[in-house]
């Protein structure tokens, strides 16, 4: 199971329909916890969780037969982030899941973290949700980062992280106390994009500077492109994507770790 980063690109995955999937149910544990943040905004910027971000893989993982529990550092219904509902930003996934009547249930009354972080290792992955609300509310989260850190330290419970989610592992640790993601492949949010989207003078670090700097081997692609880092070389996985268009490919890597884990 030991293994290396792992990167996508438009030329080798289509982001415009799943793979079609016919396997029964599968995993080990309870299924997938999709993460959101709460947070309205940053600073006096309004934002959310980007609406992709859940709805791509909320799909991915309930067709192939996973239980999906949608979950929010505060619980109840997130905000989301306007942008993600415009022009080509709102997918056909996020058209599917605002008129879906279960999902929108599931994600109008979502579960608070800290009720189910004491048993976050009996789920088959924790994924963060991107959106910049998670600057400020993934961020300095003890209950969060205890969270990532035992879910890694379980060798069990995928990490999983797309877009401005893996803000949220910044503050994670490995068994021996080191940052969880030294040493590891990553892909998150550029600096690049930050600058594209003129958000850099308001988050609390530039991601992949941060990233970087706690030891993390970065990978990353042009602007807006597919990129997915996924690594097994330590105690746990961990499966990050860089952006908006790489949930698709981030939460197709989460389910083929998945599927490995419970063989």
């Amino acid at each position: 199971r030991r293994s290396r980063g792992f990167r996508l690109t438009p030329s080798t995955l289509s982001q415009n329909s799943h793979t079609s999937c016919t396997m029964s149910t599968i995993g080990r544990g309870k299924g997938v916890v999709i993460l959101s943040t709460s947070a309205a905004k940053l600073g006096e910027h309004d934002t959310g969780v980007w609406l992709e971000e859940v709805a791509t893989p909320y799909y991915l993982f309930k067709d192939a037969g996973l239980k999906v529990t949608l979950a929010s550092i505060a619980g109840g219904e997130p905000p989301v982030d306007k942008g993600s509902k415009s022009g080509g930003f709102y997918t056909a996934d996020c058209k599917k899941f605002d008129g879906d009547e279960e999902a929108q249930k599931l994600f109008k009354d979502t579960v608070k973290l800290e009720t189910l972080s004491s048993t976050i290792t009996d789920y088959d992955a924790l994924y963060l949700a991107g959106g910049h609300g998670t600057c400020t509310d993934f961020v300095d989260n003890k209950v969060l980062d205890k969270a990532i850190s035992d879910a890694y330290a379980s060798g069990k419970t995928v990490v999983a992280a797309d877009c401005h989610g893996p803000v949220g592992i910044c503050g994670a640790v490995k068994a021996n106390g080191e940052p969880l993601v030294k040493g590891l492949e990553v892909s998150g949010f550029t600096d690049s994009e930050e600058k594209a989207v003129k958000l850099e003078k308001l988050v609390p670090f530039m991601l992949e500077t941060k990233l970087k700097d706690l030891g993390g081997k970065f990978n990353g692609v042009a602007d807006w492109q597919v990129c997915v880092s996924c690594d097994t070389s330590g105690d746990g996985v961990l499966v990050t994507g860089q952006n908006p268009g790489s949930s698709l490919a981030c939460a197709q890597k989460v389910l083929e770790q998945i599927k490995a884990l419970s063989n």
